[in-house]
This record gives C-alpha cells, structure tokens and sequence, in this order.
C-alpha cells in the first residue's frame, strides 16, 4: 500500500501504459479528427477544406446505405452472439460432465484466423462446387431456396453477418458462464425453498445479479459490430454493389483505395462518434434509480472531503 500511496511510484508504474495508449490509440483518432478537415491524396500537401468533407458524406448515398447496412449487420451479429452465448452458458451450468470439453469446443472459433473463417464460409455458401448449406437445402426438400448467397442481394448482408455472429459467440458463452457459476448458491437455493420454478429463478434472481456483466458484454457487441471489418471485407468487399457495404469497409476504401484520405477520416470519425454515443446510451440504459442515486451521494461525500482539506 505504501507504493500505491507514493505518488511517483504510481506515476512510474502508469507511464508506459499510458503512453502507449497515446500513440496507439488517442494519437490515431485526434489524427484523424485533423484530417478529416483535410482534402489529401496521402502525397503532397494537405488543402484545409473545413467541414466539407462531413458536408459530402451527408450528401452521399453510399454513406446512408452502409449505415443502414451496418444497423442490420449490428442486429445480427450481437444477437447471435448475446443469445446463444447466454443460452449455452445456461445449459452449461446444469451440466456435470465435459463442461471443460464443451466451452473448448465453442471458443476455438474464437482463435481460427478471419482467413481461414472467410473460407470456410465461402466453401459453405458456394453454389459450383455445391456448398455445404445448399447440400441441406436440398437434403430436407428446400431445393428452391438454393441460390449463390454471396452475389445474391437479397442474402448476402446476412450472410456475411453470420461468420462474426458465430465466431465470437463461444467467448460470450464462457464469460456468462463465468458469471453465472460465480453467484452465491444460498440465495436461489432459498428461492426453491419458497416454491419459485427454474425459470424464476433465472429471470428474477440469476439474470439480474448477472447484470454488470450483461452490460459489459453488450457493450463489447456493439462496438465490436460497429467496427466490423475483417470478414465482410474479404467475403465480398461490400458488394454486390453496395448491397453488403458496411461504414468500416466504405472507409477503408475511400481512404486506402480511392486515396481520399480526408473523407476517409470523416467517416472514421463518424465510426468513432457513433460508438461513443452506444455505449453511453447503454450505460444510461443500465443504470438504475438507486445506482444514480448513489453515484449522486458518493460525488457530495468527495466534494465534502475536498472542502475539508
């Protein structure tokens, strides 16, 4: 507790976190920000154009269809993931055997590379050779609804949403069921004492105590979809058209293939405003009557001490 106390010891300790911080993340986005004023082709010098480049993105088409885009893919994606998660990792607390062996199971997409992901679902939506999702189809009598589903309008924003949804869905289902097993057992073993059903239980006791940890996973989600680049890149690099453009993969285009670096940072710049604003909308959500209250009181008890000193 003394090195804690020690003002430069902590400040030695913080250091090289915080730099790094700086230059890996705080740097990039207020070089962005900068640019985002800027009209730059990456050589040469940068003309100051001002707002123009968020007045263009406004205007642009593409920009409102990779929003809207990105809303279905966000949709998709977090809810794949929160609810299969939280209902494996239901499952997984009222079983005695192979638990171990089960969340290995369900993590290891988790560390498959995107690469090797993106082929594996390209080979299963491929209509020459048959995938392997066309091969049901047509197995359980569905052989009308086969179709090529990464050239197919209609289907490929969600099918480029799946691989992310089902990717990280093991590491939410290990993370509730961390949460879950961790809670004290008197407290629903007191509940079916009482008469309350398993379902009760869950929704009235289990999922409420749980629900720190719902809010941090939400929030990972989100962002998390927001930011979604890697695989509906390399599956379709937003087409057909646009029909499967996200705001990751249109700003990396207009910046790293079009050169427009400025409007690029524009739309990075969008990217980052529009996180921000989810996770302080959820933490507003989350909150409750009483937390807002304490927060409230335990600001007056430090104000107070302050004045004290």
């Amino acid at each position: 507790m003394g090195v804690i106390r020690n003002k430069k010891a902590f400040f030695a300790f913080l250091l090289p976190g915080l730099l790094f911080y700086i230059f890996t993340v705080f740097y990039p986005i207020v070089e962005s920000i900068r640019l985002s004023f800027m009209e730059w082709g990456g050589i040469g010098d940068k003309v100051f154009v001002g707002l123009d480049n968020y007045v263009k993105m406004f205007h642009d088409p593409v920009f409102y269809t990779a929003f809207i885009n990105n809303l279905i893919y966000l949709l998709i994606v977090v809810g794949m993931q929160l609810s299969i998660g939280l209902f494996f990792a239901i499952l997984l607390t009222y079983m005695t055997k192979y638990v171990t062996l089960v969340k290995t199971l369900y993590y290891v997409p988790c560390i498959i590379t995107t690469v090797a992901i993106t082929q594996l679902f390209r080979s299963m939506y491929s209509v020459e050779p048959m995938g392997l999702l066309n091969q049901f189809l047509e197995a359980v009598g569905l052989g009308g609804m086969v179709t090529s589903w990464l050239a197919d309008v209609e289907t490929v924003l969600a099918a480029v949403s799946i691989p992310e949804g089902w990717r990280f869905t093991g590491m939410y289902m290990v993370i509730f069921y961390a949460a879950l097993v961790s809670l004290d057992p008197s407290v629903y073993e007191a509940a079916k004492v009482d008469g309350a059903s398993e379902m009760q239980i869950l929704f009235k006791i289990k999922l409420p105590l749980i629900k720190d940890i719902i809010l941090l996973t939400l929030t990972m989600c989100l962002t998390g979809a927001l930011r979604g680049f890697d695989i509906p890149f390399l599956l379709t690099s937003g087409g057909p058209g646009n029909a499967s453009e996200l705001m990751s993969t249109y700003m990396y285009k207009k910046a790293f293939s079009s050169n427009q670096y400025g409007y690029g940072s524009a739309l990075a710049v969008f990217i980052i405003i529009e996180s921000i604003l989810v996770v302080y909308t959820l933490r507003k959500l989350f909150t409750s009557k009483e937390e807002k209250e304490e927060r409230k009181m335990e600001k007056e008890r430090r104000r107070q001490r302050r004045a004290v000193r």
